[in-house]
């Protein structure tokens, strides 16, 4: 029984931080290749250079304090963080399954951001645009990633894991990403941010349940449950919207 336990919460948890960090990686991958193909690559690489600095930096500074808070605390909050984050991902990637909203399109992004790179003046010297655009793609990406890391593997005493887990994910998708040398739009990326959500949400509502001293069936084996349950909502959620925006473009385009 601790073994299945065991098990069941580092599934969980690995899969959410992978998913999680994979998908922040194709996203800041678009946006750093944009530039270096458009404006250059010494800046491109010099805004990744400082913005993982940044990101080292913030670690560095609140990670060992979240050591120091007391654990219900502690579980309460980050779960109550989860749901917050988990909830938006999927309210984004229900409208973009059912036809409310746009799919993700790394494509678009791309030209938009090369569109953007080219209409600037290019300046002498350092190109402080390349450097600027670079930097921030990769900060604010890089930022969830570290926010999804501390959260969830401190809450899970698990965070040289999840740290282990979101490194590998980083790795193996800017490899991928060097390999095919151009933005990775053929990656399921709405998929992947369902996934994600629900992982987080499920891990939010088990932790914000610790937090509030629930005892669960099974203790972590019970967070495969609540994955199964918020992936069930989701499709059927889908299911619902689906045929009215299916039905109002049919009335429409008649």
């Amino acid at each position: 029984m601790f073994a299945t336990t065991v098990s069941s919460g580092v599934v969980v948890l690995v899969g959410a931080v992978f998913l999680a960090c994979a998908v922040e990686m194709v996203e800041a991958l678009t946006i750093v290749f944009a530039v270096g193909h458009t404006r250059g690559w010494r800046s491109a690489f010099e805004g990744v250079a400082v913005a993982l600095l940044a990101l080292a930096a913030l670690v560095a500074a609140f990670g060992p304090a979240l050591v120091h808070v007391p654990l219900t605390t502690l579980r309460l909050i980050i779960g109550g963080v989860l749901l917050i984050f988990g909830m938006q991902w999927l309210r984004k990637a229900i409208l973009r399954s059912s036809g409310l909203k746009a799919k993700h399109d790394e494509d678009a992004i791309y030209q938009e951001t090369v569109r953007e790179l080219q209409s600037a003046t290019p300046g002498t010297g350092r190109d402080r645009i390349a450097f600027v655009m670079a930097f921030k793609g990769v900060f604010l990406e890089g930022l969830e990633v570290v926010i999804t890391v501390l959260t969830l593997g401190t809450s899970a005493h698990r965070l040289g894991l999840a740290a282990i887990v979101a490194t590998i994910a980083v790795v193996l998708v800017g490899i991928i990403g060097v390999v095919v040398a151009k933005q990775l739009s053929a990656v399921p990326e709405n998929a992947m941010k369902m996934s994600v959500g629900v992982l987080l949400v499920s891990y939010g509502t088990f932790w914000v349940g610790e937090g509030l001293k629930v005892r669960w069936p099974g203790n972590d084996s019970f967070l495969v449950a609540f994955v199964g349950i918020y992936a069930v909502v989701c499709w059927i959620l889908i299911t619902m919207i689906k045929p009215r925006t299916s039905s109002s473009s049919v009335k429409v385009g008649a």
